[in-house]
């Protein structure tokens, strides 16, 4: 127990966002409206609340949290993906920070996990980590609900199990690396495909 909560201290006191901690401008949700309309609503719906697993529920999102995503998408570095490289290339810092600001104001539909046994596991894992692996508790950065915590970790309840699969995996490979000190590829290169799975079918019914 003392060595989970040495490690659950040490991983969440060394991870701190970088980039939209302290703004000059104030975000604008309103100004957003046309942004999304046009470019962001055809995957993630006007409201956030995607409808198709491959693209992320960004309803209630932290504001923070998405401008930092549109900026690693648009550096195209520690984050790659085509689409939203193409989606992010013209918005200014602004323009990131006033949709971040418009889907943390839309409110998160409820979704339900599936598998009741896949559940069973995943929260073991979200909310007491696997000591023999020394990976820590989803819920001691996350929150017990998944709510996430502003301008530090990102909301998490309620999102697709098979979009949190598929970035678990993508931390694990490697493959996406813009989490800070590497705690996210850390933890995800210590889960299995299963675990992976499992804790991803516990958050989606989140709440």
């Amino acid at each position: 127990m003392k060595f989970v909560t040495a490690l659950l201290c040490s991983m969440c006191a060394v991870y701190m966002p970088v980039g939209y901690a302290a703004q000059p401008v104030k975000a604008d949700p309103a100004q957003a409206q046309q942004i999304v309309t046009k470019v962001c609503a055809a995957c993630h719906a006007a409201d956030g609340n995607s409808v198709m697993p491959v693209n992320p529920t960004l309803a209630g999102q932290h504001a923070d949290y998405v401008a930092k995503q549109l900026a690693d998408f648009k550096a195209n570095k520690t984050r790659k993906n085509p689409v939203m490289y193409s989606m992010a290339a013209s918005l200014s810092p602004q323009d990131m920070q006033n949709i971040g600001a418009y889907f943390e104001s839309q409110k998160p539909k409820a979704r339900a996990a599936k598998d009741p046994a896949l559940v069973k596991l995943g929260q073991q894992i979200y909310r007491g980590g696997i000591m023999a692996k020394g990976v820590a508790a989803c819920a001691s950065c996350h929150g017990p609900a998944g709510a996430g915590v502003p301008a530090q970790f990102p909301r998490v309840a309620g999102q697709f199990a098979e979009y949190s699969a598929a970035q678990l995996q993508s931390f694990r490979a490697g493959d996406r690396a813009n989490d800070t000190n590497s705690m996210m590829r850390a933890i995800a290169g210590k889960l299995s495909d299963g675990e992976i799975k499992a804790v991803s079918e516990y958050i989606a019914g989140l709440r």
